[in-house]
């Protein structure tokens, strides 16, 4: 497995995540935005982009994560991607941020939504720790216009830090 380090996304990153989240296939599971919906979420205290590379500091994946302020402490992953499928790269990748939510914000819960079929996701989300709390029933609208059900999961800080040890 690569190693993979995550940094603070900037400006400079954001070809890279709109070439990522616009990779063949993606648009079946994950959603996109605009670059000046990038722009605005990035210099929004309420979303953290991070940036997982390698060694040689090239960009290997994103995660996306929003809702850092709420006061409850309910937030969310938005959008996780890496830029070559079958690398082992999603774990770690998944794995960094929810270290982050955890270690440098007042994040309680994280949670995230994903397509039911979309089973190579869920693997990645259970590996780190995530659960499975709910179905939102057709919920999902796919590309070719049909729906989907949405697997509600989440992480709770008490659930991370056992795994921590």
């Amino acid at each position: 497995m690569t190693a993979l380090r995550l940094r603070r996304a900037t400006e400079a990153d954001i070809p890279f995540i709109m070439e990522t989240e616009r990779k063949p296939g993606y648009d079946q599971f994950i959603g996109r935005y605009s670059l000046d919906e990038h722009r605005a979420h990035l210099a929004d205290p309420a979303f953290a982009y991070l940036i997982g590379e390698n060694a040689e500091g090239s960009a290997l994946g994103f995660v996306i994560l929003m809702d850092l302020n709420r006061r409850d402490g309910n937030a969310c992953v938005k959008r996780i991607a890496v830029s070559s499928q079958e690398k082992g790269l999603g774990t770690p990748l998944l794995a960094g941020a929810v270290d982050f939510a955890f270690l440098e914000t007042n994040a309680h819960r994280l949670w995230l939504d994903v397509v039911s079929g979309n089973l190579r996701a869920q693997t990645v989300y259970r590996k780190v720790g995530f659960i499975q709390e709910g179905v939102l029933r057709e919920a999902a609208l796919l590309p070719d216009g049909s729906r989907s059900d949405f697997l509600l999961m989440s992480i709770l800080r008490p659930e991370w830090a056992a795994r921590c040890g």
